[in-house]
């Protein structure tokens, strides 16, 4: 069967609000069109391999995403971009009193990253400069509580103890805080001097330590020298003559040599011999 085409009088009736509305239908598109086109650029995000994308709808939370491309919704979706490499921030020099009552001036560095793009973005304003803010906090409070020995020699553990604190402090906001280190430690004048006067002393101590040890052990060979030579009288003969011929390869030199008793008394026994023969 053959269909019928719809005679001229039958488009004449058809009702025209259909009409109406299929005008309208194709004039909203063509806006919308029109409107989107400018509009997709800026609606296209990137987001890279070091970084995350927190995305808020309509104000609500939607989490976070990345790395990649991702097209948001005009006028509706938001994204924040958080970076997720190490960051290094250095602590401004505190003024702190230490346990035993000394005035030093410490700085330090702090390297923490974000572990949570959502908590960072939500639960803090600024995850940076609350963490330098906590950072010099904490390095008073520690500083208060150590010795200036302790604090001098035992940094390793000062730095474990700031590392933990922090670390604890910054966990709601979604920061990890790997690792803290005191750089310099200022100390007054006048306390400079008395170290430097006690490091003096102290080395003028094990000196006259070691030369002491040295005298001892020193008259102890002298003392199995003087049994080898006690038991054996030439040898001291023999150690003189030897220190005479050393001394004699020096010239234009005047040589006091003490002459051994014992060959003195050897030449006097033999002239004893020979008178009463």
């Amino acid at each position: 069967m053959t269909e019928q085409l719809p005679q001229p009088e039958q488009i004449e009736q058809e009702p025209p609000s259909s009409l109406l509305a299929t005008i309208i239908r194709v004039f909203l598109l063509g806006i919308s069109a029109i409107l989107l086109v400018p509009l997709l650029p800026f609606q296209i995000r990137v987001v890279a391999e070091y970084e995350r994308g927190v995305i808020f709808r309509l104000g609500r939370l939607q989490g976070a995403k990345g790395p990649g491309l991702f097209v948001l919704l005009p006028f509706i979706d938001r994204m924040v971009k958080v970076d997720l490499r190490t960051i290094t921030l250095d602590v401004p020099s505190q003024e702190a009193i230490t346990r035993d009552n000394v005035t030093v001036k410490v700085n330090a560095v702090v390297y923490f990253r974000v572990v949570e793009p959502t908590a960072a973005v939500v639960r803090i304003l600024d995850f940076i400069r609350a963490t330098s803010q906590i950072s010099q906090t904490t390095l008073r409070s520690v500083m208060g509580q150590t010795d200036l020995d302790g604090l001098l020699s035992q940094r390793e553990e000062v730095n474990q103890e700031l590392q933990t604190i922090i670390d604890d402090e910054t966990e709601p906001w979604g920061i990890k805080v790997s690792t803290v280190e005191v750089k310099d430690v200022e100390l007054p004048p006048q306390m400079q001097r008395a170290m430097a006067a006690q490091a003096e002393a102290e080395r003028d101590r094990r000196a006259k330590i070691i030369a002491a040890d040295g005298e001892f052990q020193a008259s102890e060979r002298l003392r199995e020298a003087a049994d080898v030579m006690a038991a054996q009288p030439i040898t001291l003969q023999l150690r003189y003559l030897q220190t005479l011929s050393e001394i004699s390869v020096e010239n234009n030199s005047t040589i006091v040599f003490p002459l051994p008793m014992d060959i003195i008394r050897m030449f006097v026994d033999d002239d004893d011999e020979d008178d009463e023969v």
